[in-house]
């Protein structure tokens, strides 16, 4: 019985590295298109070992179009507020887990499962440090605009306005709203994330269920001349 149960197991992590391996090499995305005009739009892409987040530079036009983030009393409007930094995932997981000091069960068993989904937003004045940017990219208008258009549609919205969850936050310059869309295993952050590239007309592999795996998508059906955006945010 002990040995069925071990030639199971390393049979079904093959079958996932073989998904992974696939994933990465498959591409996705139509790409982008010849003479779609200049790429003066910077976005970037933050990560670690199983997260990852969209980058955007705030100006004038972010200010207008995420304007309910200064109402919720996010500090969109500050001086100092450089980038608007945006993450989708499970509601469990990443509403309680803020570092890994405090993970829990049900969260875990959740993420593995199915969970409804939130979005993380944070104002930063900088991406230097544990923030900094693992790819950065600049868009033309066509592809800036897409990505816009893909993030607000993400937010779940009650009578026209995003949900906050009020009380559930890292700190003062971020919070959590409800999204659109369920959490699971196959469909996680970094799937988001690689779905709002792709909407930026970059390609990415099929499925990239890791920061690591879309890292690799992104370097491998991307070509190298993209000029990285400011990581400094000055």
């Amino acid at each position: 019985m002990m040995r069925t149960l071990s030639r199971l197991a390393i049979a079904g992590g093959l079958v996932f590295l073989v998904c992974l391996a696939v994933g990465v090499v498959a591409p996705r995305g139509a790409g982008r298109p010849e003479a779609a005009g200049p790429a003066v739009y910077p976005v970037a892409v933050l990560g670690n070992l199983i997260h990852t987040d969209v980058a955007i530079p705030v100006d004038a036009e972010i200010a207008a179009r995420f304007g309910f983030l200064a109402d919720a009393n996010l500090p969109l409007n500050h001086p100092h507020a450089r980038w608007l930094v945006i993450g989708w995932g499970g509601r469990s997981f990443y509403t309680e887990t803020p570092t890994w000091a405090d993970l829990k069960p049900m969260p875990v068993l959740r993420s593995l499962t199915r969970d409804s989904s939130v979005l993380h937003v944070e104002i930063r004045s900088r991406l230097a440090g544990d923030g900094a940017p693992m790819r950065s990219y600049n868009l033309d208008r066509a592809g800036y605009e897409r990505l816009l258009r893909f993030v607000e549609q993400s937010f779940r919205r009650d009578g026209g306005s995003p949900v906050l969850l009020a009380g559930a936050s890292y700190g003062p310059d971020d919070g959590f709203f409800e999204a659109t869309g369920a959490f699971n295993m196959l469909a996680g952050c970094n799937t988001w994330t690689a779905a709002a590239l792709r909407e930026a007309g970059l390609r990415t592999g099929w499925w990239t269920p890791l920061p690591a795996t879309l890292r690799w998508a992104l370097d491998l059906h991307n070509a190298r001349a993209d000029r990285p955006a400011d990581q400094s945010g000055k």
